[in-house]
């Protein structure tokens, strides 16, 4: 069962007090000389942050801070860092040079298999490696490393390609150019264990193939079988209303099952107007049927004054949300390039707010 974002949900978006973030101002780089970007943390497999001598461990995509903001994606590497007492220290790229099979590395997730000490890391390989000019090829593949006691990861396995678009339900992405906004996805790994059953599921990014609309976003699903990855229809598609629904990934709460997505103003379709911000579903179980929150799905939005001023939002079990500072003003000098400030969010059935 794929469960639709309707243009009739779109159409209810006003924004409240409840889903209005805060303006935010400028931060201190978490890494200097560095943008940081699409922060998420080791969890444990029910989803909870995992606690590593007494720190936490986060991800990000990082580039150096020179250039138009916009240039980082052509050349993002995985960075780890880690965060205690309210402080963050760099560890340097997570993965050695050369390890990825593409020209950089893009979003995903990273789990903990407490028992054994290892980290299971998904992530996104953007173009081909050894390319001279950025591509848009989005492959998704895992790998795994020894978490050794200072929070650093060592021995990382050769990346295996976990799942391949298949042309039928998700478009095949190998693109060799585009612009931010408009290339199509294969990307955003997020593992999901789902408490029902104990079965592994990835969530992704994806671009519904049977469309005819260049507004084709879907949150794509691919279930563990017997060791192996298999693809499934989408959980959820935006059919010629958005182009872009990144980084799905579900949160269980009270017996429900909440759908979170990041999109932009600019990836929908132009006769809609929506803010940039935090969208999500709900459903009574994971295969859907999802209804839109709050009637709409919008479930934080940044400020009308600084419409572009956070981005890539993660809800975490405990409901805090993160995200990173992204254009808060014009040009390189306002691009924040760090963590944002987190916020607490509320869900109760169908209803959502930040408190």
């Amino acid at each position: 069962m794929t469960s639709i974002w309707k243009r009739a949900a779109v159409a209810r978006i006003a924004v409240t007090p409840q889903q209005q973030l805060p303006i935010v101002g400028p931060c201190s780089r978490t890494v200097p000389g560095f943008d940081l970007w699409d922060f998420w943390p080791l969890q444990q497999p029910d989803g909870q942050v995992a606690m590593i001598d007494g720190g936490e461990l986060w991800f990000s995509l990082s580039a150096p801070a020179e250039g138009a903001p916009v240039l980082r994606h052509g050349r993002a590497r995985l960075r780890l860092l880690r965060r205690a007492g309210g402080n963050w220290h760099d560890l340097g790229n997570a993965l050695p040079d050369g390890l990825s099979p593409g020209s950089r590395e893009w979003s995903g997730s990273a789990i903990l298999d407490p028992r054994q000490g290892y980290v299971n890391l998904y992530f996104t390989a953007a173009g081909r490696r050894g390319e001279a000019q950025p591509t848009y090829r989005q492959r998704i593949f895992e790998t795994r490393g020894l978490l050794a006691p200072n929070g650093r990861i060592t021995g990382w396995s050769l990346p295996d390609e976990a799942v391949v678009a298949d042309g039928g339900d998700y478009v095949v992405t190998d693109q060799a150019d585009g612009m931010i906004g408009t290339i199509k996805a294969f990307r955003d790994p997020s593992w999901f264990r789902d408490p029902a059953d104990g079965s592994e599921y990835l969530l992704f990014s994806a671009s519904l193939a049977q469309s005819v609309s260049a507004f084709n976003g879907a949150v794509g699903i691919a279930g563990r079988t017997a060791g192996a990855w298999c693809l499934r229809p989408p959980l959820i598609h935006a059919d010629d209303l958005n182009n872009e629904l990144e980084r799905p990934h579900i949160v269980v709460r009270d017996g429900c099952y909440y759908l979170f997505w990041s999109t932009q103003a600019s990836v929908f379709a132009p006769d809609l107007v929506a803010p940039t911000g935090l969208y999500g579903m709900v459903s009574d179980t994971l295969r859907g049927n999802y209804r839109p929150l709050n009637g709409s799905g919008l479930v934080a939005a940044n400020p009308g004054a600084t419409p572009s001023q956070a981005y890539s939002w993660l809800v975490l079990p405990n409901l805090k949300v993160s995200s990173f500072v992204d254009q808060i003003a014009p040009g390189r000098a306002g691009f924040g390039g760090c963590f944002a400030p987190e916020f607490q969010l509320r869900l109760k059935g169908d209803r959502s707010w930040i408190v």
